[in-house]
């Protein structure tokens, strides 16, 4: 038996026709920008709410949920939940839903596409060519890094860590890991430190917790060698940037990739962006076509079953 129609607001216009199958079922109020709302807006519309689809964009803490009496659910577009308070949550017996598995893979490619941009130099040879400074092949121009071969250390073996590591494979990579995860006996364990000392290409796919807020600082960075190159599609807050940019004006480290940052985007002012060896994408690890639809309908799918009192297809479970 349906649940009666209920009040939702999502915070984002969602690529697909997952909305669709939400509109059919429930009265939806829909953020029509691209920019997400403010915390001020959020608050206010969600107070009426009784479901609720989030982006990793909006800060949903106990302060908002306070103002939330009819509030039972609550699905998160993305995999991480760092940007809500599940504890909080729990506590008002509102449940958290996540979208897990389908982008694994997107954000796999994209890791490896930011590895392999950073080792052999792509931003400054494709720049080159448009600022007509290619003259000619020259022996010794854009001499990047070779991944055939090399070291790969993966800081968090789960679902996309592992499937990084797949990948790694087919580039005869050693592949070392550190962090949660099962392993196999294709990838080694082995504590931070080593990893850090032992890795020609470090990538970070840890949740943002407590623990692992700035893992990458100022000591971290200087265990790595000084041809290492860091990418980073977790979150930004992982790494501080500050420690970052320093290492990489200093030459401590080779390079770094990241899709994410802290705070997304960066101001157009913030040194981060002017930086030597270093990519900055726009959060872009999940964004295919395909992808991004089936996170969507993961999120619809978990708020339906969350407002018709059923268990969510992917909730988030949260520690006692």
């Amino acid at each position: 038996m349906r649940a009666p129609m209920a009040r939702c607001f999502v915070t984002r216009v969602l690529p697909g026709p997952a909305l669709d199958g939400l509109r059919d079922r429930h009265e939806v109020d829909l953020w029509p920008d691209r920019l997400p709302p403010p915390y001020e807006e959020l608050a206010a519309r969600a107070a009426g709410a009784e479901g609720l689809l989030t982006t990793l964009t909006d800060r949903v803490d106990a302060a908002l949920l306070e103002h939330c009496p009819d509030l039972r659910v609550i699905s998160n577009y993305a995999v991480g939940h760092d940007n809500i308070d599940v504890h909080a949550a729990a506590a008002r017996s509102i449940v958290v839903g996540n979208t897990p598995d389908v982008l694994t893979e997107a954000t796999a490619d994209m890791t490896f596409a930011l590895l392999l941009a950073a080792a052999r130099k792509l931003p400054e040879a494709v720049d080159s060519v448009r600022d007509g400074d290619w003259l000619t092949w020259e022996p010794g121009r854009y001499l990047g890094q070779a991944v055939a071969g090399a070291t790969l250390g993966i800081v968090g073996l789960g679902r996309i860590g592992s499937a990084v590591a797949r990948r790694a494979f087919g580039f005869n990579m050693t592949v070392l890991y550190t962090g949660g995860g099962p392993g196999s006996g294709a990838v080694r364990r082995v504590p931070l430190d080593r990893l850090l000392e032992e890795s020609d290409f470090v990538t970070v796919h840890c949740p943002l917790t407590a623990a692992t807020y700035r893992l990458f600082d100022a000591e971290a960075l200087g265990r790595m060698r000084p041809s290492a190159i860091l990418i980073n599609t977790a979150r930004g807050p992982i790494i501080d940037q500050e420690a970052l940019r320093d290492a990489l004006v200093a030459g401590q480290i080779g390079g770094a990739a990241l899709d994410v940052t802290d705070p997304e985007p960066p101001p157009p002012d913030d040194p981060l962006l002017s930086t030597p060896n270093l990519i900055v994408v726009p959060h872009i690890g999940s964004a295919t076509r395909v992808a991004r639809e089936q996170m969507a309908e993961l999120a619809v799918e978990n708020l339906l079953a969350g407002l018709d009192g059923r268990p969510l297809p992917h909730q988030v479970r949260v520690a006692v």
